[in-house]
């Protein structure tokens, strides 16, 4: 791909370098044409000024603008800024020249030469002057004017539409320069001088078409990308024959003939803009060979018609040529996006005729299975596959191309592929066809994907062994649970009989027992009641575990009361108060295990509070946003005004049996209650945090129904 994009770039490069070099010449043409002349005012060489007798000699001005515009013609092509304002600088002195000798013949007359004569006092004899006459015509004045304008306003860093223009003119200009020629050929002097005026003189004429010339290499200089590499004496040739033929064809027949390839040089280029060009220019030569030669009678309606016809067909032909440019263009656009997605994909893209025989092979597909475009174009594609699919392959298309079932077009299926080394690999296939005419073409989309069998490979492993894990896992945890849940039951009885006992004691051998055995055995009681609590709370734990949530709507509000109800008596006795914020919605949960959550989480609130009135706050939050702008919904909270706790036992308070200090009544808890709260609320899929400050109080935070970690911030 590298190679012949480099290829084209190098080309244009040397066409447009032969475009400039050409444009260099011509300017160096028309350059010397003028000092020649300018040079034979001069020395009063009187032949140098008129080159066929009797005729029209070249004006001091029109010499000295023909010098000026090849000089600025040299420079315009030149790198860097002061070449182009040097070049800029000519053209609009040659404009103002010629802009000047425009003036004179509108608002003086063509007698007067005020500019000429003001030139040639300055380098020639009055005498010589006087014989030579003349002074620059008044369509010379006009060709210079348009194509020095044109010239000035087209610097090379101007947008694409000034060289088109340039372009125009340039044909107009070059038209005009081969009409005068015409007449001075064919002797037709109304050709070359325009009514009383003076004529264009022969130098002039040939100035003129060196200027049109330049005009035109100059424009495709400047658009190197709208034109193709035409000669640039072609449309000369075309242009010149078409009116000599033109002139001397009755009723301008061979304007209809010789014009239209004129308009079809328009193919080379690839603006769409070129073939109207081109048409203007013809329809322009067609009416001035026309107008160059009196008729009168039913000839010159007829030919009158004659032309309109052929001016209205060029016209139809440049309409045609901008249409196929246009098709052209689309269709290389289409091309080159194909080329770039078939070759820039990491996908293999294979296409192959009726027969399997490869017609095109991308890079990903010479990567994949290590072969060289030349080593596969023309073979057969099953080469590229491994058995049973080889075998299988030409069955398969002599099947499609006889009933035209298609039995893997349109889907994708895995097949195993065959590289250069003989190392098969799996492969995902997608086959389509398409239709151009009655030729068929297969194409291939191939994916190579050894990585993924592999990892499909290792994922089954590594499910099969998770599986066996979980396996394993759920039944420890049952076998651990039914544990517990013995445990706890096995445990009572000897708790039972160690407390009932040591009761025994204390009433019968109270009065023998001195003050130390009777300490040691309240102590034994109060130890087995604090053990049975534990053995109680573990059995309650793995009940928690065991048994199925009785899931239903649930008002949340009716809950608060009735555990605040219940424990009216032990908030009395503490002065605690427990206040609802809001309203609290109802959720869909197990009634009886989110009361326990109530009521855990107000019991510690209140137990563990170090204010004269401790004060419970429930409420329920839409959104939570935390320090990380984690954003969490549907939060419920519990705040007191206790002490707070230190963030680094935030984990350790919800531990079983874990308790970071006493309460005044040591004996009433486990520390086992917050495990309780944990683990109902895991078992609603929800998740328990706290915010803490020390002195100020805690809050804690639950949801049900879903994870914390699962939220994201709101856009």
């Amino acid at each position: 791909m590298a190679k012949p994009f480099s290829g084209r770039n190098t080309g244009a490069a040397r066409l447009q370098h032969r475009h400039r070099l050409t444009v260099a010449i011509l300017g160096a043409v028309i350059l010397l044409l003028g000092a020649s002349v300018v040079n034979g005012w001069v020395w009063q060489i009187r032949e140098m000024l008129t080159i066929v007798p009797s005729s029209s000699a070249m004006a001091l001005t029109t010499a000295i603008c023909f010098s000026i515009v090849g000089c600025g013609l040299i420079f315009s092509v030149q790198r860097g800024e002061r070449s182009q304002m040097a070049a800029f600088l000519l053209f609009s002195l040659a404009t103002a020249l010629s802009g000047t000798r425009l003036i004179e013949l509108v608002f003086i007359g063509h007698h007067v030469q005020i500019t000429e004569q003001f030139l040639a006092s300055l380098i020639v004899e009055p005498h010589f002057a006087a014989v030579v006459g003349g002074g620059m015509a008044p369509n010379s004045a006009i060709i210079l004017f348009i194509a020095s304008l044109s010239l000035a306003l087209t610097p090379p860093d101007r947008s694409i539409k000034a060289p088109l223009v340039e372009e125009l003119i340039g044909y107009v200009v070059m038209g005009l320069g081969l009409a005068a020629l015409a007449g001075y050929a064919v002797g037709a002097e109304y050709i070359y001088r325009w009514g009383p005026n003076i004529g264009m003189a022969v130098q002039t004429a040939l100035g003129v078409v060196l200027l049109g010339l330049a005009m035109l290499v100059r424009s495709w200089w400047l658009q190197p990308h709208s034109h193709g590499d035409m000669p640039v004496w072609f449309p000369a040739a075309i242009c010149m024959l078409g009116l000599l033929v033109d002139l001397y064809t009755p009723l301008g027949v061979a304007s209809g003939v010789l014009y239209v390839p004129l308009v079809l040089t328009s193919l080379w280029f690839s603006s769409r803009s070129a073939p109207f060009s081109l048409a203007f220019a013809c329809s322009i030569l067609i009416l001035l060979g026309f107008f160059a030669i009196n008729r009168q009678g039913d000839g010159f309606v007829y030919e009158a018609t004659n032309r309109a016809i052929t001016i209205t067909t060029l016209w139809l032909v440049a309409i045609f040529i901008s249409y196929f440019h246009r098709n052209s263009a689309n269709l290389t656009a289409e091309r080159i996006r194909f080329d770039s997605v078939t070759r820039n994909t990491p996908n293999a893209v294979i296409t192959a005729d009726t027969e399997g025989r490869i017609s095109m092979f991308n890079p990903a597909a010479e990567a994949m299975f290590g072969y060289d475009v030349a080593d596969v174009m023309g073979k057969n594609v099953k080469m590229l596959m491994a058995e049973p699919y080889r075998a299988e392959h030409d069955g398969y298309l002599s099947h499609h191309a006889e009933t035209g079932e298609k039995k893997i077009i349109g889907t994708t299926r895995t097949v195993l592929g065959r590289r250069s080394n003989g190392e098969e690999f799996p492969l995902d296939l997608s086959v389509s066809t398409f239709t151009t005419g009655t030729i068929v073409t297969y194409v291939a989309i191939l994916r190579d994907i050894t990585e993924r069998v592999a990892h499909e490979e290792q994922l089954k492993t590594m499910f099969g062994q998770l599986q066996a894990y979980t396996a394993d896992l759920e039944r420890s945890n049952a076998d651990l649970d039914e544990f517990a849940y013995i445990a706890s039951h096995d445990l009572k009885e000897p708790l039972r009989g160690m407390h009932n006992h040591s009761r025994f004691l204390l009433e019968d051998y109270e009065k023998v027992l001195d003050e130390d055995g009777v300490r040691r055995l309240n102590r034994i009681v109060r130890l087995s009641q604090r053990m049975e609590k534990l053995v109680n709370d573990l059995l309650y734990f793995s009940r928690i575990g065991r048994q199925q949530l009785a899931i239903k709507r649930t008002d949340v509000e009716g809950i608060i009361k009735d555990v605040v109800s219940t424990m009216e008596l032990y908030l009395e006795e503490r002065h605690a108060k427990v206040v609802v914020e809001g309203k609290l919605p109802a959720v869909v949960c197990d009634a009886l295990r989110l009361t326990e959550v109530y009521r855990n989480l107000i019991t510690n609130a209140v137990k563990y509070n170090d204010k004269p009135e401790p004060v419970v706050t429930i409420g329920h939050l839409d959104q939570l946003r935390d320090e990380t702008g984690l954003v969490t919904k549907d939060v419920y909270f519990v705040r007191d005004n206790g002490k707070g706790i230190p963030k680094e036992f935030y984990e350790d308070i919800f531990r079983i049996f874990k308790r970071l200090e006493k309460s005044q009544e040591s004996d009433d808890g486990t520390g086992a209650g917050l495990t309780f709260v944990r683990k109902i609320i895991a078992r609603h899929e929800g998740d328990i945090w706290l915010e803490s400050e020390i002195g100020q109080g805690t809050t804690f935070y639950f949801t049900l129904g879903h994870k914390r970690e699962n939220q994201h911030a709101a856009a």
